[in-house]
């Protein structure tokens, strides 16, 4: 389980005119943003992001929300709302339309744009419904009024959701920038109105609850961006979301500055940016766009490459570029600019690549030595701010770890919602509102389902726990043969090590030893998993004991 709740029972059947709220990822974790509303019968789903795997998930892909709650209710899904163009907001929309291809998806132009160019991928042909800032749908039950909100993406929504058990309000991502480059605001004269309406529910980001304050302007950035280059002599690289388009829109604007080309590298990175350049939404003078093959001919100090891996993810192109497996050469009098803040758990990934990066001798300019990026995230008092003027009956934190949960919810405690209506849930926990009055009334399973590969939900804790162990522990094989009849044992045993610092031969001394207790037990019994087990316990005794590890062990007897 993602995050067990063993003190919360399963809920009560869903009344009529009840809604039933229930996150299924993004809350206890930043990713695989996804929450189920639900009354009289049908469903709503906001967001269907993914999770990127750390450390101690070796060999995970993605991971994404566990749909097991609805799963053979997907006939009842009127719509799936997205509030932004982000990977832990769309990237799960292709696994849920594997199991209904006719979900409707509904969201802003670039939304759309990025979700149908993802499906597209994936062979689906979606049914979508384009929407924008003051529009108002229905979608069955539910009454759908989407809001404009600020983000480090354009066209981001907040959305109301009104049914007949009262109202919820949304907000996505979002922050409250007041000079945003593409001058879209977050709308809080429509978030006043709501308010005055009645907001029942305010479900709010929460990724920056700690952060006290107002979160820099994305309009300082451009400067910092203009020195960086002035100062930089040789070939420049950029590494940012791919989705992140008011970013990249500062460096081609910093590029132009300085006559140097720009080539986007990276699958996803050149789609996006095609898409956002196609759709105007970024602002691209004639000819500075250059491909992958004519970069290579041209001039290293008129030139800058925008990639993927930001987030030190091993594939990506600026791993490969750090690791010396890409075509793109680092080196003394290069410049590789982190241009996005760092999710929680990608920490030693991040460090892992500028490392590398700094022992080719190319200069790296971060967060931490240059302010090359904002967050997208309101913070402290950007929230108060919110709270203040939507005066919601209830609070859900969404959107962050356990720790940014507590301080959001906190947040709301000193604006004057009473603790009691403040309500920390973490994925799975649901929540049910009838007549406008909110509470927790059990959970639901919600683990985390692992994409390995071409398999999706295949690979399980357990396997993942295999995997650790052969990282940290290493391997042994352990093979003998008994005959059946005597229980003789007529070949082994014999043992090999895979993984470890020590050769096979640290065994020999082991070897008498455990073939005597394998004769022992054969003259009893020639069961063969009673004697796969005499190995495996003879052979991990003796790791553990001399060699203080705890390897994975496979014994293998077969009868002659």
């Amino acid at each position: 389980m993602s995050h067990p709740h063993p003190e919360l029972s399963a809920p009560p059947k869903l009344a009529k005119d009840t809604l039933r709220v229930v996150p299924l990822g993004g809350l206890g974790e930043v990713g695989r943003n996804m929450t189920v509303f639900e009354i009289n019968g049908k469903i709503l789903i906001v967001d269907c992001g993914v999770l990127f795997p750390d450390d101690g998930q070796p060999g995970v892909d993605l991971i994404l929300p566990d749909i097991t709650y609805i799963e053979d209710r997907l006939d009842d899904v009127v719509a799936v709302v997205l509030t932004h163009g982000h990977e832990d907001h769309i990237g799960a929309v292709p696994y849920l339309l594997r199991r209904r291809k006719d979900i409707p998806i509904v969201g802003s132009e670039l939304t759309l744009a990025f979700v149908e160019a993802k499906l597209k991928e994936h062979r689906i042909t979606p049914s979508t419904l384009q929407v924008g800032e003051g529009d108002v749908e229905g979608f069955g039950p539910f009454e759908c009024e989407f809001v404009a909100v600020n983000h480090s993406i354009p066209d981001a929504l907040a959305v109301m959701i009104r049914t007949a058990a009262g109202n919820v309000l949304h907000t996505g991502d979002f922050k409250m920038d007041q000079l945003p480059l593409d001058g879209r605001i977050t709308d809080l004269r429509a978030f006043a109105r709501l308010g005055e309406e009645g907001v029942d529910i305010f479900m709010t980001d929460s990724t920056n609850a700690e952060i006290p304050g107002f979160t820099t302007p994305e309009r300082e950035i451009g400067p910092v961006l203009d020195t960086v280059f002035q100062q930089s002599g040789g070939l420049i690289v950029v590494a940012s979301f791919a989705s992140h388009v008011h970013r990249l829109q500062q460096v081609i604007d910093a590029a132009s500055k300085h006559d140097r080309k720009i080539c986007f590298v990276g699958r996803s990175m050149v789609r996006n940016m095609g898409l956002a350049a196609d759709m105007d939404y970024l602002d691209i003078p004639d000819g500075l766009v250059v491909d992958l093959k004519t970069a290579e001919q041209m001039p290293r100090e008129k030139l800058v490459y925008a990639a993927t891996g930001s987030q030190g993810e091993p594939m990506a192109a600026l791993s490969r570029m750090a690791n010396k497996d890409h075509t793109v050469d680092l080196g003394a009098g290069d410049t590789v600019i982190f241009a996005s803040s760092l999710i929680p758990g990608n920490e030693n990934s991040v460090f892992r690549v500028i490392n590398g990066l700094m022992r080719l001798g190319a200069r790296v300019v971060h967060q931490g030595n240059a302010k090359v990026h904002v967050s997208g995230h309101a913070s402290a008092g950007e929230l108060l701010y919110c709270y203040n003027i939507v005066q919601p009956t209830h609070v859900m934190p969404v959107h962050g770890e356990i720790r940014h949960l507590v301080a959001n919810g906190a947040l709301a405690v000193q604006t004057g919602v009473p603790p009691e209506n403040v309500m920390l849930v973490e994925d799975g926990v649901v929540v049910d509102m009838a007549k406008k009055r909110a509470k927790i009334v059990g959970a639901v399973p919600c683990g985390y389902i692992y994409v390995d590969g071409s398999s999706v939900g295949e690979i399980t804790e357990a396997e993942l726990k295999d995997r650790r162990i052969l990282g940290d522990e290493g391997f042994i094989s352990v093979f003998a043969a008994v005959d059946a009849s005597s229980g003789e044992v007529v070949a082994g045993p014999h043992i090999q090590a895979r993984g470890m610092a020590e050769g096979d031969s640290v065994f020999d001394q082991l070897l008498p030893e455990l073939r005597s207790k394998l004769e022992q037990s054969a003259r009893e019994s020639v069961d063969v998993r009673q004697l796969q087990q005499v190995l495996r316990r003879g052979v991990g005794q003796f790791a553990s004991r001399k060699l203080r590890r705890r390897p994975m062990i496979i014994p293998v007897v077969i009868e002659t």
